[in-house]
């Protein structure tokens, strides 16, 4: 075992109480063909449902309705979509892009592109660069038992982005690491935070999205098929929180989530053989 690995043994604290629950999807809509691999998804002040989507696509934001339709589309200037997997917003209205899929462990060139807020009313707005590597990562790739730096999932918090690393190692651990980053542009080492196990079943516990609510006391993880309710937490320490475990019992590939209000998540999925390319809502206890 690489030194990496086992310090991060050291360090893995199990979050505890983990029980699970079933959870039952409202379908919404159903994007439309132009929309199949949805990977992330933001709810405005103002209701807008910003969603993007992932690698080999556009380098587009997309404003869809709650039938899943497509109201508008802004070209998001200087951003290249290497691959795009999940968005956030700040309290400000600023708009930030993660494009920091790593599916094979190998990128060296991981960005946020933050769109201001100003700049979300013009066609096609520019965007600044928060450029940012994982110190830990020493190797691209790195051997089987430290891949954990794919990421999909991310949200901002305090002039922070808080971003959960997506577990490909083998075999696997079931841990998330957790890092943050400045919400401003520049290029920075991220700050780990420390890692927690979801659970061992690599099939539905690797991070695919991230939010928090907007009271700030949730924080929800979409997984393949689960749903992972992070509460009684500390900033910017998230290793004891919490966790309740929502299943949501479906078979097709759920990508995205987002906080619609304290109580409500959006949920989408991209299309696969079992079907897809929906919007969901899920009602929390």
């Amino acid at each position: 075992m690489n030194k990496f690995a086992l310090a991060f043994l050291l360090i893995t604290v199990q979050a505890c109480a983990q029980r699970t629950y079933l959870g039952e999807l409202h379908k919404l809509g159903k994007f439309p063909p132009k929309l199949e691999e949805v990977s992330g998804m933001e709810v405005g002040p103002n209701g807008n449902i910003w969603v993007i989507e992932d690698s080999g696509n556009k380098d587009r934001i997309y404003r869809v309705n709650k039938d899943g339709e497509i109201n508008e589309s802004l070209k998001v200037d200087h951003a290249k979509n290497r691959d795009w997997e999940d968005l956030t917003l700040d309290v400000d209205g600023n708009l930030y892009i993660g494009d920091f899929g790593n599916n094979g462990n190998e990128r060296e060139d991981l960005v946020i592109y933050k769109v201001p807020k100003d700049e979300m009313g013009k066609k096609q707005p520019n965007a600044d660069k928060i450029e940012f590597n994982y110190p830990e990562q020493k190797d691209f790739p790195p051997k089987k038992d430290s891949l954990y730096f794919d990421t999909e999932g991310f949200f901002h918090l305090n002039d922070h982005l808080y971003i959960f690393t997506k577990n490909r190692t083998r075999p696997y651990s079931g841990n998330t690491l957790i890092y943050r980053v400045p919400d401003k542009e520049g290029k920075y080492e991220a700050e780990f935070l420390g890692s927690l196990f979801l659970c061992a079943d690599q099939d539905h516990c690797s991070v695919t999205s991230a939010d928090i609510s907007p009271n700030g006391n949730t924080i929800a993880l979409l997984s393949y098929g689960f749903v992972f309710l992070l509460t009684d937490f500390k900033v910017p320490d998230l290793t004891k929180a919490s966790i309740k475990i929502i299943d949501l019992k479906t078979d097709t590939q759920v990508e995205s989530i987002c906080f619609a209000n304290n109580n409500t998540l959006l949920i989408a999925d991209e299309e696969n053989r079992f079907g897809g390319r929906k919007l969901y809502e899920l009602k929390l206890d």
